[in-house]
């Protein structure tokens, strides 16, 4: 049976899914046909047609929960860590709050953390492909701050940029040491319990497989080009973003996505879906 996986281009999810796309585990007689799709990108497709297995921000889990159950593994967890505001080096503003900042997208976790931490702001879609965007709209002025998830978190200082705020820090103060769910993969309803386990049991050993062959699935990555080149900045990024979390969220990592999804029906920001339904 054939499904369709739709993930981002990032290193963690390419990561995730290097073993199905090679044939390197069991499949357990389905077949993943890939496609990659920046977050927001992402976010509007399972908003729309969706794909089968579709890989989202937490914060757009429940405008799609209707028709998607949400996986323990494949999430991307900061403890401690998360996404950051940035500004120029030098044009650091004295608050944040009222600012024009970057973000990825109104759908993304990013943006909605944002909001929880800082008030209002005055949000511009940026969107982060290509990668160069983010770090022109700054230099140019057009922007007093940006947002920075993936790849950019770790590239600032290059672009001569100084972190004003890191969103996981916030996160964990506010919530007394949670985690940050960010991202996470889904499952289409209607596929039907037995696809939609051996779905589960396929993707968890696609992780479990690259977390054990680690230097391959590297070696791998930086054959497909992606952004980070540099191997130990690709190393540091997977450490971050592909690790045990990712094989499994644990307790806290459910409590802190039913915690975020919470707090922001409270506000009247996201639909309530109650009881977060995973797989």
């Amino acid at each position: 049976m054939l499904l369709r996986a739709a993930i981002s281009p990032d290193p963690d999810d390419l990561f995730m899914f290097r073993a199905l796309m090679e044939g390197l585990v069991d499949a357990r007689g389905l077949e993943f046909a890939v496609q990659t799709a920046d977050t927001d990108a992402l976010n509007q497709m399972a908003a729309g047609t969706g794909a089968d297995v579709n890989a989202i921000s937490i914060a757009h889990y429940p405008r799609v929960a209707a028709h998607y159950k949400l996986f323990r593994h494949g999430a991307s967890v900061g403890r401690g860590y998360g996404p950051v505001v940035v500004a120029m080096a030098g044009k650091e503003p004295a608050s944040l709050a009222g600012k024009r900042i970057a973000v990825p997208g109104l759908t993304t976790t990013a943006y909605l953390v944002l909001r929880l931490t800082i008030g209002d702001f005055e949000p511009v879609v940026t969107p982060i492909v290509p990668y160069a965007r983010t770090f022109e709209v700054l230099r140019r002025g057009e922007v007093d701050a940006a947002l920075l998830i993936h790849e950019g978190r770790l590239t600032f200082p290059d672009e001569g940029c100084t972190a004003l705020l890191d969103l996981g820090v916030a996160w964990a103060e506010r919530t007394g040491g949670l985690p940050l769910p960010l991202g996470g993969n889904v499952i289409r309803r209607s596929l039907g319990d037995d696809v939609i386990a051996r779905a589960d049991a396929a993707i968890r050993d696609s992780i479990a497989h690259a977390l054990a062959h680690r230097e391959a699935a590297m070696d791998w990555l930086v054959a497909r080009g992606v952004t980070l080149t540099d191997r130990a900045r690709l190393d540091r990024y997977l450490g971050m973003y592909a690790n045990q979390d990712t094989l499994d969220m644990g307790d806290d990592g459910v409590e802190a996505v039913r915690r975020l999804l919470r707090e922001a029906s409270d506000r009247g920001w996201l639909p309530d879906v109650g009881a977060v339904d995973f797989v």
